[in-house]
């Protein structure tokens, strides 16, 4: 729902009550049920509505077919430049920058949804990246929804309008602030000015990510190691959104997140629910590394690197 308040609670608060070094919490899944994984922020969530509004009520289809142009057909050809037919995108402003420090934490994680989870289709988004960097490195921009017409009682008549829900989720090195100028210059240039381009009205989060190479990554690595015998997957940040910014930009800390769930826990759904197996080894792994944070050998609290 975006949070509302905590950024500013967050500002009141953040030289005396909310003062800290560090946030380690929980939420989202692990990369596959059997491994532990922590993750260092989250990718950033951009709602973008496009519409195309071209003139009041509908027309009949035979008396005006070929004479009216159709905003749904428009709009497809429009979302059709954003990416490509396998989902890469196409924008240049929307391809950010990868660095060396995410590529090596990525380097060998296999996303696993469980036996619940979808098949994934490896044959889809950016070509040059494996699964795990085009969710946990990259930017990734979904159609969420697409009416023109009435679908639910198609009638012999060309619409007047079509609109399109539509996200970009993004990580760090994209500027927020040029998501939706970017769009409406590549519209632009590809000739769909009548296309229109509002940011949508919820959902909004901003991309965060702690440098994987920081010293309290390392520090809460071993500890889970220490405690469940594997070593965790370390990712840069995860593929939804949390309002972890507040957190990092806000309140200036580190922040490192340990899932206890997995990606086929019908997340949102009626049926969500969690495993035990993992309920179970996420209570030692956190009894394991607040044990660990009470020993002398914490690591320094030098500034952490930027990405």
């Amino acid at each position: 729902m975006g949070s509302a308040g905590l950024r500013e609670l967050c500002a009141k608060h953040k030289d005396k009550l909310l003062q800290a070094d560090l946030l380690i919490a929980s939420d989202g899944p692990r990369i596959a049920p059997d491994r532990p994984t922590l993750f260092l922020g989250a990718r950033g969530g951009h709602p973008i509505d496009l519409v195309v509004d071209l003139r009041e009520g509908a027309h009949h289809s035979g008396n005006w077919g070929g004479l009216l142009a159709n905003p749904g057909i428009i709009l497809a050809h429009a979302l059709a430049c954003i990416t490509d037919a396998r989902g890469t995108i196409q924008v240049p402003e929307w391809r950010p920058p990868l660095p060396a420090s995410v590529r090596r934490a990525l380097a060998g994680v296999e996303v696993d949804g469980g036996g619940n989870g979808p098949t994934i289709d490896r044959d889809w988004g950016e070509a040059e990246l494996t699964p795990a960097e085009r969710v946990f490195g990259w930017n990734s921009f979904e159609v969420l929804a697409f009416t023109t017409g009435t679908p639910e009682r198609p009638v012999n008549a060309i619409p007047g309008h079509a609109r399109a829900h539509c996200q970009l989720r993004y990580v760090v090195g994209t500027d927020v602030d040029d998501i939706i100028p970017a769009l409406r210059r590549h519209l632009d240039r590809h000739g769909f000015v009548q296309v229109e381009v509002h940011r949508g009205e919820r959902g909004v989060f901003r991309a965060s990510r702690l440098d994987p190479e920081d010293p309290w990554v390392g520090f809460a690595a071993r500890s889970i190691e220490r405690t469940t015998g594997r070593a965790p997957a370390i990712l840069p940040n995860f593929g939804g959104s949390l309002p972890n910014d507040t957190f990092a930009d806000v309140l200036g800390l580190r922040t490192i997140w340990i899932p206890h769930s997995y990606a086929g826990c019908s997340q949102h759904a009626p049926d969500e629910h969690l495993l035990a197996p993992i309920a179970r080894e996420g209570l030692g792994a956190m009894a394991g590394l607040f044990w660990d944070l009470g020993e002398p050998d914490l690591p320094p609290t030098a500034p952490a690197k930027e990405t």
